[in-house]
């Protein structure tokens, strides 16, 4: 169950559950969470962002505290779902934050709805179009927690097993026949892309062709820092954050 202070937002028979936090000034950051995770797992970015405004920490539907819809939504549905909860809950200056999958969320969610999003943020974007194959960013990922934060492994670990290898492979599917890059020439929105250095289901190759398919965006890359970027360095992904919502990048 949801903890006291979040919420369930429910559309045509699914649910997300939204966590609110932060001072009621300021930018709304929405937080979309990568494959298997959940709303619980970005760490020190939610208090940082809640210093310089309002923070929408979501699980979207079938993941962490959200229960499963009949069938997995395609990356442009979640995208849908998200405009519609911003309109609905009257969320005011929305920054669309997306990790890994949640960054495909934000694509399709500012490319649809131009008129709603006028900021974005891709973290660690996926998927690599030279790798759209399952084993392979399977193995990316080994690769990359391999000598993660123990911290970092330990929640990855809670929320895919809270997932469960069905509902995640049916999902990771959907997110592999995503073609995102085909979306990302129609995003309107001033757009930041944050990679970490060492990042092996994100190479540079890869976000060199996003900042080049989004006509309003930027690369920043934060040193010795994998896929979990946010989790790991926080602090300094939130400055980023903050700094492009408030046009000072």
């Amino acid at each position: 169950m949801p903890n006291p202070s979040a919420h369930e937002f429910h559309t045509r028979e699914r649910v997300a559950i939204v966590a609110e936090s932060g001072v009621r000034t300021g930018p709304s950051f929405i937080l979309l969470h990568g494959i298997g995770m959940g709303r619980h797992y970005w760490g020190t970015l939610t208090d940082s962002l809640g210093a310089h405004g309002r923070v929408y920490a979501l699980d979207l539907p079938g993941f962490g505290d959200a229960p499963e819809p009949e069938e997995p939504l395609t990356m442009a549905q979640s995208g849908d779902l998200i405009a519609e909860l911003v309109q609905r809950e009257g969320i005011e200056r929305p920054v669309l934050v997306g990790h890994s999958m949640g960054s495909q969320v934000a694509v399709e969610a500012a490319a649809r709805h131009p008129d709603l999003f006028e900021s974005v943020v891709l973290i660690s974007p996926t998927v690599n179009p030279d790798e759209r194959r399952a084993r392979t960013q399977a193995l990316r990922l080994v690769q990359d927690l391999w000598g993660a934060q123990a911290r970092v492994f330990g929640i990855g670990a809670f929320y895919y097993v809270k997932a469960g290898p069905r509902w995640y492979l049916k999902v990771l599917r959907m997110m592999m026949r995503h073609e995102v890059e085909k979306t990302m020439p129609q995003v309107e929105a001033n757009t930041l892309v944050v990679r970490g250095s060492e990042d092996k289901l994100c190479p540079r190759s890869w976000v060199d062709r996003i900042v080049a398919a989004i006509p309003r965006s930027r690369l920043v890359e934060v040193p010795g820092t994998g896929h979990e970027v946010m989790m790991t360095n926080g602090k300094a992904v939130a400055s980023l954050i903050t700094r492009h919502a408030e046009g000072r990048m």
